[in-house]
């Protein structure tokens, strides 16, 4: 089992924390001092012009990345043409970068729902814990793809997840 930067999370049912039920959670950094990534496939209640600093914006989706900073929005994105500023995290999949350009791009309609995805929050771990987690059977650890890090059929990616790889 490989964790790092570039892996899926699938939660187990095992997994008794209802910020996590059913999740799929894209890793985007993991090093010494631990892991952050984001909650892929869960939908957060209004979309990016619902937020009143975005109201002129087109009605994107947002997610509910994680339970840290719930306060602040998070990107990631495989358009760096477009968006300047992101840093690598796996496989021409950037985290941030100018999120002005972002919502531009969005509004003009050259950035999709299968090129960026918008989080409220996210998901961070201390050295030691996620392995922890991992090892108690909490979480699943698949490979991450393009089409699963994008897919806007979110309603079903847990249980395709998690048949497929159990």
């Amino acid at each position: 089992m490989h964790i790092g930067t570039g892996i899926l999370l699938i939660s187990q049912p095992l997994l008794e924390d209802e910020n996590f039920e059913q999740s799929v959670i894209f890793v985007t950094e993991y090093n010494d001092h631990g892991a952050i990534g984001f909650v892929i496939n869960q939908p957060f209640a209004r979309p990016l012009n619902a937020l009143v600093e975005f109201k002129d914006a087109l009605p994107f989706p947002l997610y509910d990345g994680g339970p840290v900073e719930q306060e602040h929005l998070f990107f990631i994105h495989r358009r760096p043409d477009l968006i300047t500023g992101g840093t690598l995290a796996f496989d021409n999949i950037y985290v941030g970068g100018n999120f002005k350009q972002a919502v531009q791009h969005i509004n003009q309609k050259n950035l999709l729902t299968n090129d960026i995805k918008i989080f409220v929050g996210y998901c961070g771990w201390d050295a030691g814990q996620l392995e922890a987690e991992i090892a108690e059977g909490s979480w699943l650890v698949v490979d991450a793809n393009h089409t699963t890090i994008f897919s806007t059929d979110t309603n079903l990616l847990w249980k395709q997840l998690h048949e497929a790889n159990s």
